[in-house]
């Protein structure tokens, strides 16, 4: 009996996402076992009779599995808390389309997935490829789903299943983590004539203290205009963003230069300690007798040592 035949197959991003990871930090191929469950779409009524069923299934992909052995069986497939539904193979340079060694082993896991179960179940293939020509500065990764059915290979569309508008509901929950200094979303009520000492004071030191935060991040932008920039009147201040970010941006080039220079200190004071102490010394000596080395290496003499000679030789001369 058949498979049943699948309309999509959907996958998780993390997992996708996590996949396609494990698969460009490997130094070779990798393959393994995909989880997952399959679930009936609602069937789309028509009152034509003529028309024939589409297929309602789903297939999900949760997690998978990488595994060492390249001969996969399942057999030998761990117990996992999502169902088994098929495999995946990831390979370096080659083009998106399944091999022979590939088709044998999805036939033998399929196979062998089936037998157990009386009731048959969709058996899915995830093929993953970077391109022959793809050079090394720039990661690309393809990937195409199939259904194994029928002893063929069978091309399914792959669905991300949380990217995308439908899907922005699922992060209601994420809070934005920021080195920026909390700001009002305008300027403080009252009149300034109005506030004591003490609260003017106290202002006056948050400002200080918020500015301060923001020049770690962006030298000389002020707190006020980022101020500004918050709530509904953001959409004036777009010019004033773009410098914050050039500034930011300016921070961390002057981060970088320094980083590089104190590299090339620490490298230069490395190369000097190699040096021997003995090519140390006859630099101290020629410093100290005015002399110097030409580039053959010879020891010469400075014209403070020349003076004295012709001196000496006057000297025995009379």
């Amino acid at each position: 009996m058949d498979d049943p035949p699948l309309q999509k197959i959907a996958i998780s991003g993390p997992t996708l996402a996590s996949l396609i990871q494990r698969f460009s930090t490997s130094p070779s191929a990798i393959h393994g076992l995909l989880y997952g469950h399959v679930t009936d779409l609602p069937a789309t009524l028509s009152d034509d009779a003529a028309v024939e069923a589409s297929p309602t299934l789903l297939a999900t992909v949760t997690a998978f599995l990488s595994s060492p052995d390249p001969h996969l069986s399942a057999a030998a497939v761990p117990t996992h808390s999502a169902p088994f539904l098929g495999w995946f193979s990831a390979r370096r340079r080659s083009p998106l389309r399944p091999s022979m060694r590939e088709f044998s082993l999805t036939t033998s896991l399929s196979s062998q997935s089936q037998s157990p179960n009386p009731k048959p179940s969709p058996f899915i293939f995830l093929l993953l490829a970077s391109p022959p020509s793809d050079p090394s500065h720039i990661h690309t990764h393809e990937y195409r789903a199939f259904q194994f059915c029928g002893g063929r290979f069978e091309p399914r569309s792959l669905d991300v299943v949380n990217i995308g508008p439908a899907f922005r509901g699922h992060y209601g929950a994420f809070s934005p983590s920021s080195p920026l200094p909390p700001l009002r979303y305008g300027p403080p009520r009252g009149s300034p004539m109005s506030d004591d000492g003490e609260e003017r004071l106290g202002r006056l030191k948050q400002a200080a203290k918020d500015q301060r935060k923001l020049d770690a991040c962006a030298d000389g932008f002020d707190v006020g205009r980022l101020s500004r920039m918050m709530g509904s009147e953001a959409k004036s201040y777009t010019e004033g963003l773009e410098e914050l970010y050039q500034k930011m941006l300016l921070k961390i080039e002057n981060l970088t230069c320094l980083v590089e220079k104190t590299s090339a200190m620490v490298l230069e004071q490395l190369m000097w300690s190699a040096v021997t102490p003995d090519v140390v010394m006859s630099a101290k000596i020629a410093e100290k007798t005015h002399c110097q080395f030409d580039p053959s290496g010879k020891l010469t003499f400075g014209n403070f040592v020349d003076k004295r000679l012709e001196s000496l030789a006057e000297a025995l001369v009379e």
